[in-house]
């Protein structure tokens, strides 16, 4: 690493015994944790003059060097002319209503059709400063999960929403038709998820996995289903579908984490799982935004299957 490209930063007190990926993320220069994960991968990121790894605990008087990583490759991502519902958009950020079956970033597989292709050709042009292969994406939805989504529109709105979410300051709901009858009206649920260790694209709840919780609200109730409102208080991967299963009442139409079908028939063709509603402060004015996404057709015909399968 040449000095001239290099920024360096010593870590004091206060900042120690943190890991290096948070460290980095929570300076707002680098983009959001991910990206800072993909630098330290690539090898874009030193520590005491040697290449780093994420997850190293920080002392006091060490230095950190970080050079600026070249672009990555788009891998033929091309603007798309697919709509996009717009719920809210300003100067600095788009909330959209993400539909069921719309892949959120491009990755072998689903180059074409992504949400990622949709923004290009919705801004015309890139926006400065974020990541081609995941412009001013903070968080994600699965392919399968519709609803509210929030994009960032530049670098510094990026990092401040970022850091919000990470903060544990951003209000998500969320609304699931589970199956079985729950009995108890609210609750919550506060169990670690980690990697599942025989299924790794499968998430589990497991010691040692990280923290996560979720809060839920009972809507209605069937014979064998029950309609949530949910809030997840931390934002781990499948956190609520894994969660939901962990205590016996897995989302119906989840084929990953419970199953699709009751007497031979599917009550819906993904997971019946809705970003419904996202709260956050907006980084530049301050001021509150509050966003919600109505029910898809498919989430209310199994909100009346609530009763039809009772």
């Amino acid at each position: 690493m040449t000095a001239s490209a290099v920024e360096c930063i010593t870590v004091d007190a206060r900042d120690a015994r943190q890991r290096l990926d948070r460290f980095l993320a929570a300076r707002g220069t680098w983009g959001s944790r991910s990206q800072v994960q993909r630098l330290i991968a690539e090898g874009y990121v030193h520590l005491e003059g040697q290449p780093a790894k994420a997850g190293t605990i920080l002392r006091s008087g060490q230095r950190i060097d970080v050079r600026p990583a070249a672009p990555p490759p788009t891998a033929g991502v091309e603007p798309e002319a697919i709509p996009l519902d717009v719920l809210y958009e300003d100067e600095w950020l788009l909330v959209i209503n993400k539909p069921a079956g719309m892949v959120v970033h491009p990755a072998p597989g689903h180059w074409r059709g992504t949400l990622v292709s949709a923004l290009l050709y919705h801004w015309r042009a890139p926006r400065p400063g974020l990541d081609p292969l995941r412009p001013g994406i903070v968080h994600r939805l699965d392919k399968d999960t519709s609803g509210v989504l929030v994009i960032a529109k530049d670098a510094d709105t990026l990092a401040h929403l970022a850091t919000q979410f990470r903060n544990r300051e951003v209000e998500k709901q969320y609304v699931a038709c589970v199956w079985g009858r729950l009995r108890s009206q609210s609750g919550r649920i506060a169990q670690p998820i980690g990697r599942n260790p025989v299924h790794r694209k499968r998430m589990a709840v497991r010691a040692g996995g990280r923290a996560a919780v979720t809060r839920f609200r009972v809507l209605q109730r069937g014979a064998h289903l029950t309609l949530l409102r949910l809030f997840p208080e931390t934002g781990r991967t499948h956190q609520i579908r894994v969660h939901l299963a962990s205590v016996g009442h897995p989302i119906v139409g989840d084929a990953v984490y419970g199953r699709a079908r009751v007497e031979g028939r599917a009550l819906i063709a993904r997971q019946a799982l809705h970003a419904e509603r996202i709260a956050f402060r907006h980084p530049r004015t301050g001021g509150r935004v509050d966003v919600s996404a109505p029910w898809p057709a498919d989430i209310l015909a199994v909100q009346r299957c609530c009763e039809e399968v009772a």
